[in-house]
């Protein structure tokens, strides 16, 4: 009998909500695998916490990195500033700071699960890119993350461009580019080129812009895609989607759902910041 696999949307520092979504997984199976979205940390009020029960979880669970998650390292390293809104002074500040960072870094960019009938990433894949090519993009960005001069690639991952794949993309350019896709992607122009000022859910995008996943030429579809990212998009279930960010850290939910029959489990949140 296969493992049942649940995956939780951006849990980003809402620990007690965890605690409580995982309680309820737990009383419908106690020993399923548990995969999460990314963006784990930042902006709610436990990042320590959250990051402390995920990695305790063991090889039950796994994360990819979503980009408040690779903020966290920046900001560790001395590459940014913390923001305002930011929540990650507890986590800098834990006795076991470098260990928590060891193994935050050491999280894949990209999960095929199923033997890829399902792919979970953070935010998108480039239309052009398939299943296997965004695998292995992954890896180019996971192996430069567990190199011991892991900074000097977050270092260079700010900005946003090139906006556009190309599979001659080398060096800085590259790696900008997929760690953008994986981690920031949520409109596109027709032609692919990825939209960093839009923030608002896909029924408010004008003419021009395209959610990622809507684009016709998208070489993905033969699998379900599974991300977070997007809390203004909300819940969303497809043959071929599933989208989870529903907003926990702004008052909304923290959602699981189970992969095999896509039952959804979820927590209400009070409002931790707010998005305005």
């Amino acid at each position: 009998m296969s493992q049942n696999t649940f995956v939780i949307g951006d849990v980003q520092g809402c620990y007690d909500q965890l605690v409580e979504l995982l309680a309820k997984i737990d009383a419908i199976d106690p020993n399923a695998r548990i995969l999460f979205a990314g963006d784990l940390v930042n902006r709610g009020p436990k990042s320590l916490e959250t990051l402390r029960l995920v990695k305790d979880l063991g090889e039950r669970a796994d994360s990819v990195l979503g980009n408040h998650d690779l903020h966290l390292l920046a900001v560790a390293n001395g590459i940014r500033t913390p923001q305002r809104s930011d929540t990650l002074n507890c986590v800098l500040q834990a006795p076991e700071r470098d260990e928590l960072l060891n193994w935050l870094r050491h999280r894949p960019m990209a999960i095929a699960i199923e033997d890829g009938r399902h792919l979970l990433i953070h935010a998108g894949v480039f239309a052009a890119w398939n299943t296997t090519q965004t695998m292995s993009l992954a890896g180019e960005i996971e192996t430069q993350l567990r190199r011991d001069d892991y900074a000097d690639s977050i270092r260079h991952m700010y900005g946003n461009a090139p906006s556009i794949w190309q599979d001659n993309l080398q060096g800085d350019d590259r790696t900008r580019c997929i760690i953008n896709a994986l981690t920031r992607m949520r409109f596109c122009h027709p032609d692919g080129t990825m939209d960093f000022d839009l923030k608002e859910g896909a029924a408010e995008a004008p003419e021009h812009l395209i959610p990622w996943f809507d684009l016709p030429t998208r070489q993905t579809q033969n699998c379900t895609l599974i991300f977070g990212h997007w809390s203004t998009l909300g819940l969303v279930l497809r043959e071929n989607l599933i989208s989870l960010d529903t907003g926990c850290v702004w008052g909304g939910k923290l959602t699981a759902v189970r992969l095999t029959d896509r039952m959804i489990i979820q927590v209400q949140s009070p409002q931790h910041q707010s998005p305005f």
